[in-house]
């Protein structure tokens, strides 16, 4: 859609229509110290021709290495069609649907993919999105502490096993509300360590991600039944391609979990440098009156025709801040567009096919690097497409080395496990090639030996 700006001429129109002298008028309220008078930052503008000559060279600073890194944000193949159609004026220019006789078709859309996200996570209800993973975990921790009345207690537990970042994001955003995070420190192997978990006192909520951030398959069926056996819910993270392969949360345990978050990115959305993703969050029918951000149901009209609309929630709800059950849970719609898109494209079986083929590519990556001496994986046990091995000498630096030599060659763990300098989270993806694979080991082995 282009931009076309008003004319001088429009712009005096329309001052003289409202009876202002200047622009400057409209903004005499704001006191004169606050206002920013000069942008010196801001270069003189260019012609056309220059900003793509510009845009061009700073283009082409941009490497594409070889990336085996995961940690949360995923090399995956997106089908072309996926954004092709993404981008089609229709979805691209989509206002939040509040107006459901103007926006069916964007209804429509979002219906299916709350459809999609409950049937492959084994929960009731959907919402339309969050902001991405990390916040979803945060929007879970408190609609636990609202709907479980039960436990007088407002502490959630949350496995050490989970994304950094995550326990970061979450710490911050429902802190202030009074929400205590205490942590189950991660056992040797890797995983959390249930039988620990009975030296902790009264919870609200207990946070398990699956596979963890090791790449790790952790016993949820056993943390799921001590939640439940104590009144706890159970929150679980998860990547949603993981679960084309493993059990539901909704199957987790006797009773499954409450409420499941996690990040998109791997439904069809680039890595794009770390962002923009969108968040999931997903829900027992019982707690749907908690759940954050859009819903949209399926109704009929008085002929029968099928019909959709925003439900369960009043619009003040996204609008005023004291009706809100978030406050940040801004709808990522053309992100979730691209996911409907992409799920629709390759249906359960290819996103199974998918995760297979991610799985093979890491056990090749994982063997290959360990035929290095010196290089050995850190935990046993099942995983998914992400590995821990520890090397020889300090990883950061090691990483460091490989990216020089255009590899991306995986997270340096120190800086977020203390003790674990030596350690490095390895992932691949359905795109990572034998070559590639073989490439990686070659220059590891050299980075090794220099």
């Amino acid at each position: 859609m282009p931009f076309i700006p008003h004319t001088r001429e429009d712009v005096q129109v329309m001052l003289a229509e409202i009876g202002a002298d200047s622009i400057e008028d409209l903004f005499d309220e704001i006191p004169a110290e606050l206002r920013a008078h000069r942008l010196d930052g801001v270069p003189p503008g260019v012609s056309e021709m220059e900003m793509l000559g510009l845009m061009s060279a700073r283009a082409a600073v941009d490497t594409t290495d070889v990336c085996f890194i995961g940690a949360g944000c995923y090399d995956h193949h997106i089908p072309a069609a996926v954004w092709d159609l993404t981008a089609r004026g229709e979805f691209m220019t989509a206002y939040t649907p509040y107006q459901a006789e103007a926006s069916q078709g964007t209804l429509q859309l979002i219906y299916e993919y709350q459809s999609m996200m409950a049937a492959l996570t084994g929960m009731d209800v959907s919402n339309a999105s969050v902001y991405d993973g990390a916040s979803g975990l945060g929007e879970a921790a408190l609609m636990a502490t609202r709907a479980n009345k039960k436990i007088k207690s407002r502490t959630v537990l949350v496995a050490e096993t989970v994304h950094p970042f995550y326990r970061e994001v979450a710490q911050n955003i429902a802190r202030n509300q009074g929400v205590e995070f205490v942590t189950i420190p991660v056992a040797p192997n890797g995983l959390v360590d249930v039988s620990v978990l009975g030296e902790v006192g009264e919870v609200i909520a207990v946070v398990v991600q699956q596979p963890n951030f090791f790449g790790l398959l952790e016993n949820v069926d056993a943390i799921t039944d001590w939640a439940g056996e104590r009144g706890a819910f159970l929150i679980a993270v998860v990547n949603p391609l993981s679960l084309a392969l493993l059990k539901p949360p909704g199957d987790w345990g006797s009773n499954g979990a409450d409420i499941v978050c996690g990040d998109g990115q791997p439904l069809g959305i680039p890595m794009a440098s770390g962002g923009p993703s969108f968040g999931f969050l997903c829900c027992r029918d019982k707690l749907v009156r908690q759940m954050p951000g859009r819903i949209i149901g399926r109704t009929e009209d008085l002929e029968g025709r099928p019909g959709f609309t925003l439900t369960l929630q009043a619009r003040e709800q996204h609008i005023r801040r004291g009706k809100a059950t978030s406050n940040i849970c801004t709808n990522q719609g053309l992100l979730v567009t691209a996911a409907t898109i992409h799920m629709s494209l390759m249906g359960a079986s290819g996103l199974k096919q998918v995760a297979e083929r991610c799985h093979t590519q890491v056990k090749k990556l994982v063997d290959a690097l360990v035929s290095i001496p010196g290089v050995e994986e850190r935990f046993s046990g099942p995983f998914f497409h992400e590995r821990v091995l520890n090397l020889p000498r300090n990883s950061k630096s090691v990483v460091s080395m490989l990216v020089e030599r255009g590899i991306l060659g995986g997270l340096a763990l120190g800086e977020h496990y203390p003790g674990m300098d030596d350690a490095v989270l390895v992932c691949a993806t359905e795109k990572r090639t034998s070559g590639e694979i073989e490439r990686y080991r070659s220059v590891l082995q050299d980075c090794l030996g220099s």
